[in-house]
């Protein structure tokens, strides 16, 4: 998996085969850009030929220089025990630019099943070890879309639907519904689940579950959204990567707190798009946010989202920071552990398209089977299949 490997993206797909076969497999933590070790079968042989991935045969010799030259340096092996049951928490009309995840998933043939807010309110997500959010606005406030897009229909039909969705299920309007998905997923987590999130369903999360409820739809009658109330009680302690955040209290201002550092869509405040980087863990004594952190790189260029990045300053103590944005006090990659489960935040919409507008083309991963960005989504996947060891720091 370094510079040698022509398809990075499917050997992921690879792996994840071999698990579905419950063949027995490796990650090879930071060895060569974080190998996986598989068995040379006919099957793994045929995928990788029709795939485009770089696989090198090792007999027991090669193996064995293999594993002593991992025990002298910062690698370690991590067996990989199952293929985990993969859940996307994304709308039935979700359009092809709308999820970076989605995208990777299909590229490298990792299956997954939709849920929506019906599933996760009846309680499907425990059929899942690993949750993924689309983009969602769990505030109930659209990404503020109405701003710039209220006259556009697709806005429109979205807006309509999903106070639909609120009735139907129950609610009284859509905050409601929103921030009874998220404490769903907090409970899922607490009981074990893996969750992984990007752009401004991270940041949204958090204020939902914390306890942020904002009605803008009730009042699109009169064109006029309601303002948000940035004195609301917060309760921090059930949020999983922030403390002491702040609302935004203008509704007619793109954002959503204080806690995104980037503030790409509020022109006063936008910071210009740089570079980040990767931290160094150790794979022996850190072996859960090394998997999270492989890569062929360890400084990648930076990407856009309607949340783009962490400000430390609103992260709690207990937040492992995986990648720092660098020359600013923001994070962009953290992940934490959260009763019997975990989660990762990842800012940015999409690794390859740095501005992202909306209605833009979907990304071709074809043109980018050695993305490192993209690597960052997929370890997350593979991450609940690893056999966790007891971290000894």
């Amino acid at each position: 998996m370094d510079d040698a490997q022509h398809n990075h993206l499917k050997a992921y797909g690879l792996a994840y085969s071999v698990l579905q076969r419950t063949e027995k497999a490796e990650w090879l933590l930071n060895y060569r850009g974080g190998a996986f070790l598989l068995l040379d079968t006919p099957a793994s042989r045929r995928r990788a030929g029709l795939d485009g991935v770089t696989v090198i045969g090792l007999n027991d010799q090669a193996l064995a220089a293999v594993r002593t030259e991992m025990s002298g340096g910062n690698m370690d092996a991590v067996p990989l025990e199952r293929a985990p049951k993969v859940a996307i928490y994304s709308p039935p009309n979700a359009n092809p630019w709308d999820d970076a995840v989605t995208i990777a998933l299909d590229y490298a043939g990792i299956p997954y099943t939709k849920v929506w807010d019906p599933e996760v309110i009846a309680g499907d997500l425990s059929k899942y070890e690993w949750l993924h959010l689309h983009h969602e606005d769990f505030t109930g406030q659209y990404n503020k879309f109405y701003i710039s897009y209220r006259g556009s229909p697709w806005f429109i039909n979205q807006v309509n639907r999903t106070v639909a969705q609120a009735k139907q299920l129950g609610f009284n309007n859509v905050p409601a519904l929103k921030k009874a998905v998220a404490e769903k997923m907090r409970m899922y987590v607490e009981n074990g689940g893996f969750l992984f999130a990007m752009c401004g369903a991270t940041e949204t999360l958090e204020l939902a579950i914390a306890g942020a409820n904002i009605d803008i739809a009730s009042s699109f009658s009169d064109g006029t959204p309601m303002d948000a109330d940035a004195d609301q009680k917060m309760e921090w302690a059930k949020a999983f990567a922030v403390q002491n955040a702040h609302l935004e209290p203008s509704p007619l201002i793109n954002s959503m707190s204080d806690i995104d550092g980037h503030q790409v869509n509020v022109p006063g405040r936008r910071r210009a798009l740089g570079t980040f980087s990767l931290f160094a863990f150790s794979a022996k004594l850190d072996p859960v946010p090394t998997m999270l952190t492989q890569d062929h790189r360890s400084v990648l260029q930076d990407y856009y989202g309607v949340t783009t990045s962490f400000t430390k300053s609103t992260l709690k103590p207990g937040t492992r920071v995986l990648a720092n944005e660098d020359g600013m006090p923001l994070a962009k990659y953290i992940h934490g552990s959260y009763g019997k489960g975990a989660w990762t935040f990842l800012g940015g919409h999409d690794p390859e398209d740095p501005q992202h507008e909306v209605g833009a083309a979907p990304t071709d991963l074809s043109l980018y089977p050695n993305s490192a960005g993209y690597r960052l989504i997929l370890n997350n996947v593979l991450f609940p299949a690893a056999q966790k060891k007891p971290r000894k720091t």
